[in-house]
């Protein structure tokens, strides 16, 4: 009976048990969901890692190719990254060219490298203006169940902790690189931004760590990225506004968040 309550009225069915100051999966409103991480996944991959919050499942592998530098600069890599929120992961996606959301969330993953900073693109060139390294970055959605960025933040710096580049030698004059693939570099990542999404529920009620039903009846959603306690970047596509009190408390909860998250990077690398 509840089921079919919940997919006549689903707002209704969420402000029942929200009254009551509970969420339907027993969660209170600030709980986060378990959260599993399992690094070198992808044996083909330079690097990879596999994410799972709640039911959503993100897995992220790492490619290595060579490339030249942009002529603007020189002395500078590339980081590519890319979504992939395919049909298997929910009913909502369609076979075709990458969705709205996908798109867009591509876009966040890249702000969030960016502004971050925890690879240095500097580090990725191997010799000016001739050649660098270009960090391609795959997502894939194998379930989706709200809180996707999170997820994917998540996987992005379990597989870049596991990256092995193998040391070049360039001559310039010849045009030549000498790939030694038994001597492999770590990729030095120089900090580890932890993402953490809300939502706001009929204008009023935040609830953290969302599931895909809770996000589809949203008002809101604001994503925080911290690195550190260093605020990274905020992310929050138009809907109901948030007071700087409630976002002041939305940084807390994620701060309160980060040793756990941190500690769990440590624990799935601990026999890399």
């Amino acid at each position: 009976m509840a089921k079919q309550y919940k997919s006549l009225h689903p707002a209704k069915y969420y402000r029942d048990y929200l009254s009551h100051n509970i969420r339907p999966d027993g969660r209170d409103f600030d709980k986060f969901r378990p959260i599993i991480l399992n690094v070198c996944s992808i044996d083909t991959a330079d690097g990879s890692a596999i994410a799972k919050i709640g039911r959503t499942t993100v897995v992220c592998g790492i490619k290595a190719e060579f490339c030249k530098p942009k002529a603007e600069t020189p002395r500078e890599g590339f980081i590519v990254p890319n979504l992939e929120l395919p049909p298997l992961c929910s009913p909502k996606f369609r076979p075709g060219p990458p969705s709205d959301q996908a798109q867009v969330l591509t876009q966040l993953i890249a702000d969030i490298i960016e502004n971050s900073e925890c690879i240095d693109l500097k580090e990725l060139c191997i010799f000016p203006d001739k050649l660098a390294w270009c960090l391609f970055i795959d997502f894939i959605c194998l379930d989706f169940d709200g809180a996707v960025v999170d997820a994917c933040v998540l996987s992005l710096m379990g597989a870049l902790r596991t990256v092995r580049l193998p040391s070049v030698e360039y001559d310039p004059a010849i045009d030549n690189k000498l790939v030694n693939l038994e001597d492999r570099i770590p990729l030095h990542v120089r900090s580890n931004p932890i993402s953490t999404t809300f939502i706001i529920f009929d204008d009023k009620i935040i609830l953290a760590d969302p599931t895909a039903d809770e996000e589809n009846l949203c008002s809101g959603i604001v994503t925080i990225v911290l690195n550190g306690d260093k605020l990274c970047c905020v992310h929050k596509p138009g809907g109901s506004a948030l007071t700087e009190e409630e976002l002041f408390d939305c940084v807390e909860k994620s701060k309160k968040r980060l040793p756990s998250i941190e500690n769990l990077i440590e624990a799935a690398l601990k026999n890399v």
